[in-house]
């Protein structure tokens, strides 16, 4: 079994163990807990994954970057799994939003899209995760995911390339700038936005004076912020 493989599985069991409990809470005449995901979008080099996977571990969340994503989109079982894991009303839910966002001309309607929307927007649903990549933040409502965007200035995204991939500066410029066009042209093909609209997020943080344990702390205060702002009460560690 492979490393996605394993994270998918676990994330999996972990979303039926929850699922369960609150069964559970529910009966007891608790409130279900809440756990908004959080998505996070980067430029290469800028350490947004570094930050996304401490934000995961302080928030108790699971990180599930691009390939987990596009492993589950394109895996008829694990994409069943993932919708079939959440209850009856909650799929009924997602279906009707799903039929009213492609009714819209304004979408492509490729396959690979629509499973897209669709595992996102179960993901949000289920709760507890950092998604990182694939334009999540476009997808779901502003109330149902703390957005971050994190940047820094193109030669110090070289430089960080050039020293923890042992690039020359040739190499990293390119690597920088492929990449960048790649992930901006994901997000204007399929959701016909500007990845670097600043109105998309919820917070934007450059990192080309700020440290990545300075960024981390941004992020997770303004994550709390929002999720007080919503009345949504905190998940226990």
């Amino acid at each position: 079994m492979s490393s996605i493989e394993s994270i998918i599985n676990r994330q999996l069991q972990r979303w039926e163990l929850e699922k369960k409990l609150q069964a559970l809470e529910a009966e007891e005449g608790h409130k279900a807990r809440q756990k908004p995901i959080v998505t996070v979008s980067r430029l290469r080099g800028s350490g947004g994954a570094i930050i996304a996977a401490r934000l995961a571990e302080r928030l108790h969340y699971q990180l599930l970057h691009r390939e987990v994503i596009d492993e589950i989109c394109s895996s008829s079982g694990y994409r069943r799994q993932v919708i079939e894991s959440l209850d009856d009303r909650v799929r009924s839910r997602i279906e009707l939003w799903f039929e009213g966002i492609f009714k819209g001309s304004y979408i492509d309607s490729s396959d690979y899209l629509k499973h897209l929307y669709k595992i996102i927007k179960s993901i949000a649903e289920h709760g507890g995760v950092v998604v990182v990549g694939r334009g999540a933040n476009f997808i779901l409502p502003r109330e149902q995911v703390f957005s971050l965007r994190v940047t820094a200035a193109r030669e110090r995204r070289i430089e960080t390339l050039m020293r923890d991939l042992k690039l020359n500066h040739e190499q990293a410029e390119k690597d920088v700038r492929e990449t960048d066009r790649a992930r901006a042209e994901f997000i204007h093909s399929h959701f016909k936005r500007n990845v670097d609209d600043p109105s998309a997020y919820d917070l934007v943080i450059d990192t080309t004076f700020i440290d990545i344990d300075s960024a981390v702390n941004l992020a997770e205060i303004g994550i709390w912020a929002k999720w007080k702002k919503l009345g949504i009460i905190a998940p226990n560690p």
